[in-house]
């Protein structure tokens, strides 16, 4: 089974956990931006990864635009983000990313990345920054807010390779089945 491995990432943390799945998987790797539609013909699973963005997954569209393309594929969707992972934030980010039908050719994955105010452009500084001013004028902060002000100092990376266990596995039952 021929495995593919797309990303689209901003500050590092994505690449990381695509690098390490095409390591694991010894699948052929590629950014969004370098691949087109012709070349995933070829492949029995793609895998793509995108960092969150307010919710919605980087270069996710790649995916939409093309998924009855590839509706006979095993199709993998991950994103990263610095948040922990809480079942109630997992379904909410599928649910605004996938219409319901599209969650039925997709597998999801959320997978902890981390926070790097410094590797921002210069636009996401200042969506950030103005995060950080909202924060900041909060009376009760949870925790996970608390440690989202201490990251825009010390940035933070929860990157591991143990994170990608589970999909790892789900691919490798997949290759299982196909044989």
């Amino acid at each position: 089974m021929k495995t593919i491995v797309i990303y689209k990432s901003k500050t590092g943390f994505t690449k990381k956990y695509a690098e390490w799945i095409s390591e694991e998987l010894s699948a052929d790797i590629f950014d969004v931006s370098k691949v087109r539609i012709d070349i995933i013909k070829n492949y029995d699973t793609v895998i793509y990864g995108g960092s969150l963005y307010a919710s919605g997954i980087t270069g996710v569209k790649f995916i939409k635009q093309n998924i009855y393309k590839l509706k006979e594929k095993n199709i993998i969707v991950f994103a990263t983000g610095a948040s922990p992972s809480k079942n109630e934030a997992i379904n909410e980010v599928k649910d605004k990313n996938f219409t319901n039908d599209e969650q039925k050719f997709i597998r999801f994955f959320y997978l902890r990345g981390g926070f790097n105010y410094s590797k921002l452009n210069s636009f996401d500084k200042i969506l950030m920054t103005l995060l950080k001013w909202k924060l900041k004028n909060k009376k009760d902060l949870t925790s996970d807010e608390k440690g989202m002000l201490a990251a825009y100092n010390n940035p933070v990376d929860f990157t591991r390779k143990k994170n990608l266990d589970e999909l790892i596995i789900y691919v490798k039952s997949l290759e299982s089945i196909s044989k």
